[in-house]
Order: structure tokens, then C-alpha cells, then sequence
């Protein structure tokens, strides 16, 4: 396990949803000044080596943040033990996580929004295959879920 806590997130492709949360989590963790390891990967290799959606480099930029460095890779098996927390995107790459999950892992796995009050069980909207208003939602679950993420490691809760 590494000394610091280290967070992966995880969508399919990691261009859109991933990348996004990655950014807020960032954004959140250095408003908060905590020392944070923190990247995102994909399940699936359609995207290897691509930067995120411009839609969704658009929507972080509105925010302050520039992600268009950020690169797609693919979930490994050392991730497990890289990284404390993998948080999924939604409930198709959780099931693809736990199946991938080394027996000897030791990052505790879970979605995203299940760290959101009312969101339990839910995923968070993939904006695909819509247009930038879409972008703007899965922005939206993000930051909340890492707001709530961060909230829970100040309080030892995570």
C-alpha cells in the first residue's frame, strides 16, 4: 500500500468521464492543500495514448483547469496495489475492476457516486455520445463526488 493515499478513477475509455474526475479531484485536493497521488485509466483500449475528449477539455477549462495533457492508458494489475481507492465511473467497470482485481490487491474499490449522499448506486452519466451540455452534468457529479471524497479523507472516514 502506498504511504499517502492514492486515488484512481475509472470510466471506459478515459477521455471523458475519467479524465474529469481526475481533474476535480485534483482541483479539490489542492484547494484543500493535501498530498494526494491521483490519475485515471480506461477498462477499454479504444482511446491508448489519446488526450481526453475535447468536449470534455472544454468543460474543464471553463473551470480553471487545463487536462489536455492528460493521456488515456488502461487499468493494470499493479494499480491495485499502486493506489488505496479505485473508484469506477459506473457499474459496468466496477464489475470490470473486481475482475480484474489481482486476489492480492489491496485497493478498496467502489463507485463514484456511491460517496454522494442519494446517489448511491447510480453512475455517473457518460456524455459519449451527447453534446457539451452533457459534459457540463458529468462536471457537475464529479466535483461533488470529489468535494465528498475529500470531505471523508479529512475526517478519516476514506
Amino acid at each position: 500500500m502506498p504511504d499517502m493515499p492514492a486515488v484512481l478513477f475509472v470510466c471506459l475509455g478515459n477521455i471523458c468521464r475519467s479524465p474529469l474526475a481526475e481533474a476535480a479531484f485534483r482541483a479539490e485536493v489542492a484547494r484543500q492543500g493535501l498530498d494526494v497521488q491521483i490519475d485515471s485509466a480506461g477498462t477499454g483500449d479504444w482511446h491508448l495514448g489519446h488526450a481526453p475528449d475535447p468536449r470534455a477539455q472544454a468543460q474543464a477549462q471553463q473551470h480553471g483547469i487545463d487536462i489536455s495533457g492528460y493521456r488515456a492508458r488502461l487499468v493494470e494489475p499493479d494499480d491495485f496495489h499502486r493506489f488505496t481507492h479505485v473508484f469506477a465511473l459506473d457499474e459496468k467497470n466496477l464489475a470490470d475492476l473486481e475482475a480484474l482485481r489481482p486476489d492480492t490487491g489491496t485497493a478498496v474499490l467502489s463507485l463514484l457516486l456511491d460517496h454522494v449522499p442519494g446517489k448511491e448506486g447510480t453512475s455517473v452519466a457518460d456524455p459519449y455520445y451527447a453534446d457539451a451540455a452533457a459534459f457540463a452534468v458529468t462536471w457537475d457529479e464529479v466535483t461533488d463526488a470529489a468535494r465528498r471524497i475529500v470531505e471523508g479523507m479529512t475526517a478519516g472516514r476514506l
